[in-house]
């Protein structure tokens, strides 16, 4: 039998702090990275606020040879391994490169550079097009591209599971970890904040078109009125926990205890959607039951729909009230295929520290949700087992309980 796989780094670019402390110390500080659009000029979009990540200064951290040939997205992935490895004390250079392996999640891949160079394309001509056009907008650059500096010639792969594609990433570094990979990178860090990536949200209906940065994204709120985008992520080391003690591991956030994946129903079928099913299988999964479940990191779409049939299904899972539920998401946006990952380093980081972030911006739930949401201040808690929901559009549900390590 497998020992149990562990987290022993993170990185973490997110629009509220750029790496993991600096991003968990905004967290608990209820500080928000949302506020207007300056990556492109949105002032004729319906929706011009977004999470962007602050002070990121790409050739601080990536080296002149890649900058042609990466995206913002890529760039910001790259650095986010970089800290992850740092952070976790592994020098890839020791250890064997088919024992090393990448998953990463992603949805729509790099936007930016794709719609640059297409607009080349049809303002100048295919002369003006860049030869990195053919894989820099990929939907697997991002594996790609931490593979290749790393040298990690393992299992690899990418999820496109939209906002679930970060638990479902996890889920399967945990796979290959468990049939005998030591070492695998995982997570999701997204960007797609220009035109390109902003029209196919828009033409959701899900977005939020207020102005305000604090009023536009207010999950499970009366006043919710649908999400705000955001860019970054986080990329987790993932390790076997034998293999990490050998190596004598600098520290072990926590353990990838359970996971489990649904699909919703078609439309009209009058079935139920997955997200329970979900839930309940990685408690399982675990060997737990919904009463070990101290805290849940709620996908927490600022959807009123949406919130209200997640409320629903908590509340049917640990009865009225019972477990408390955060959205720290509402400080970043929904990260599309980097936000499930951040709520996952995020959890482990509660774990860590025995306190639950807030719900930025949101005094209480709606009255008719029966969910003790954490809002106003951090809650000091013992923490052991974590929950972590994300829901991604086209009817993914992903969830994930992570342990705190013992």
């Amino acid at each position: 039998m497998s020992t149990p796989t562990v987290v022993t780094g993170i990185g973490i670019a997110a629009p509220n702090g750029l790496g993991t402390e600096d991003y968990w110390k905004a967290t608990l500080a209820g500080e928000s990275g949302i506020g207007p659009v300056t990556r492109f000029d949105a002032s004729q979009y319906p929706a011009r606020l977004a999470g962007e990540v602050p002070g990121f200064v790409a050739e601080d951290h990536i080296p002149s040879r890649l900058m042609p040939q990466t995206d913002h997205m890529t760039r910001l992935a790259l650095a986010a391994a970089d800290w992850a490895f740092k952070d976790a004390g592994l020098d890839t250079a020791e250890l064997p490169e088919y024992g090393m392996g990448v998953v990463t999640a992603a949805s729509g891949g790099a936007v930016e550079f794709g719609q640059r160079e297409l607009q080349n394309l049809w303002s100048k001509g295919k002369d003006y097009v860049s030869a990195y056009q053919s894989f820099a907008w990929f939907y697997a650059v991002n594996t790609g591209q931490i593979s290749i500096r790393h040298k990690m010639r393992g299992p690899s792969g990418v999820l496109l599971t939209e906002q679930a594609g970060g638990i479902d990433a996890i889920g399967h570094a945990r796979r290959h970890v468990r049939k005998g990979f030591p070492v695998v990178v995982s997570g999701g860090v997204d960007a797609g904040i220009c035109p390109w990536g902003w029209v196919p949200q828009l033409a959701s209906g899900l977005m939020s078109t207020e102005d305000d940065p604090a009023r536009a994204y207010l999950p499970f709120s009366a006043d919710a009125s649908g999400y705000v985008p955001g860019e970054g992520g986080a990329i987790l080391v993932v390790e076997d926990l034998a293999a990490a003690r050998g190596r004598d591991a600098a520290r072990i956030y926590g353990e990838i205890a359970g996971y489990a994946a649904t699909l919703d129903p078609a439309p009209g079928s009058g079935r139920p959607p997955g997200l329970g099913r979900a839930a309940r299988n990685a408690i399982a999964d675990a060997g737990l039951t919904p009463e070990d479940i101290d805290v849940v990191f709620a996908d927490a779409s600022g959807v009123p729909d949406q919130d209200r049939a997640e409320a629903e299904t908590l509340a049917e899972l640990f009865g009225r009230y019972g477990v408390p539920v955060t959205a720290p998401k509402s400080m970043t946006g929904r990260l599309l295929a980097g936000g499930a990952a951040l709520d996952a380093a995020t959890a482990l980081l509660a774990l860590r520290d025995g306190v639950i972030p807030p719900t930025a911006h949101v005094s209480a739930a709606a009255p008719d949700y029966p969910i003790d949401l954490v809002t106003g201040a951090p809650r000091e808690a013992p923490l052991n087992n974590a929950l972590v929901l994300a829901r991604g559009h086209g009817g993914f549900n992903a969830a994930l309980v992570v342990r705190r390590a013992q």
